[in-house]
């Protein structure tokens, strides 16, 4: 009879045919759970430490003659403007001396920057309608030692017809920089190192006069199903001012933006563009960021609003591949 019970807990018998297992949660071991670095989270946290690091003590070299760049592409929320504004604040801030033209209407690389844009405020339609001198409209960036703006009002808006019976329509703007550069100079001013021209997202009068003024292109392309849809018209226009009205134009920088590692989708994307044009796609991928959609709103760039995101951290990395390249192209 004693050899037909069991022993469980202490003093407790079982009955017989019973298979004892007592203590069994004790003796099997817990499943593992990884540890804090080993979190998608934290290892992300961890390249970003080790990004920044890097970018702290990185070299922005500046370039031996002002490089002025036209931000293009026709389809609209590609972030071009984003991209403008942010590029150039980093630069800025990494000792250069940067201008920001806003030639879009509707003004929100204006916004960006802080700049007064209301209608009837001297801004861009007036230069390029020969109203007024550059030097006199651009503004300082307050909150960016070395950043400018030249803002546009949506006075601009009708500014393409205007232009039309005007004589050099398509190199309005070119010659009010040339104006701008020795203006500068002659105030005693440093030299602008960087001029970039926010263009709209069309491909009329507007952007054809920001190409003429330009030497390079950006053209920012997003992550999406449609990244190349209209890229080759983009760049058709780009060879047809080329040929016919600015020699020096060349398109010089693709930046990827709006990436959402999440997805298979924006990878893929990315590999295409770069697998077209291996040589103009930077490293730096632009995410998807909260906090860069919502620094324009008080009128600033991610790189004042929220210095440590991993938005501005991609556009520090964006700006230090275009100084770098341009360094190398001199």
């Amino acid at each position: 009879m004693d050899g037909d019970l069991r022993v469980g807990r202490a003093g407790a018998t079982q009955p017989p045919g019973t298979v004892e297992l007592n203590h069994v949660e004790a003796e099997t071991p817990a499943p593992s759970r990884p540890t804090d670095s080993q979190t998608p989270l934290a290892a992300a946290a961890a390249r970003d430490a080790r990004r920044r690091i890097e970018l702290r003590d990185a070299e922005f070299p500046l370039p031996r003659r002002a490089r002025v760049i036209a931000v293009a592409n026709q389809k609209g929320g590609v972030g071009k403007t984003t991209s403008t504004v942010n590029i150039a604040a980093a630069l800025a801030q990494r000792g250069a001396q940067v201008l920001v033209i806003d030639i879009d209407p509707q003004g929100n690389a204006s916004t960006a920057l802080g700049a007064s844009h209301q209608s009837g405020t001297p801004s861009i339609y007036h230069v390029v309608l020969g109203q007024a001198r550059a030097r006199d409209v651009i503004v300082p960036c307050s909150t960016i030692p070395g950043l400018w703006c030249l803002p546009a009002t949506i006075d601009l808006s009708g500014a393409e017809i205007e232009l039309v019976g005007l004589e050099s329509r398509e190199s309005r703007l070119a010659r009010a920089l040339s104006g701008l550069s020795s203006d500068w100079i002659a105030q005693g001013a440093r030299r602008f190192d960087y001029v970039f021209i926010d263009c709209p997202p069309s491909l009329g009068l507007l952007t054809v006069n920001a190409l003429v003024a330009a030497r390079e292109v950006l053209i920012p392309i997003q992550c999406e199903y449609y990244a190349l849809e209209g890229l080759s018209q983009l760049l058709s226009n780009i060879e047809l001012v080329r040929s016919r009205l600015n020699g020096d134009l060349r398109v010089s920088t693709i930046l990827m933006t709006m990436f959402d590692g999440r997805t298979n989708l924006s990878g893929d994307v990315v590999r295409e563009v770069r697998g077209h044009f291996p040589n103009l796609v930077l490293h730096a991928l632009v995410p998807r960021s909260v906090r860069v959609a919502e620094a324009p709103g008080y009128g600033e760039t991610v790189l004042t609003y929220d210095a440590a995101s991993t938005g501005a951290l991609a556009y520090l990395e964006a700006a230090h591949e275009i100084a770098r390249r341009g360094a190398e192209g001199n």
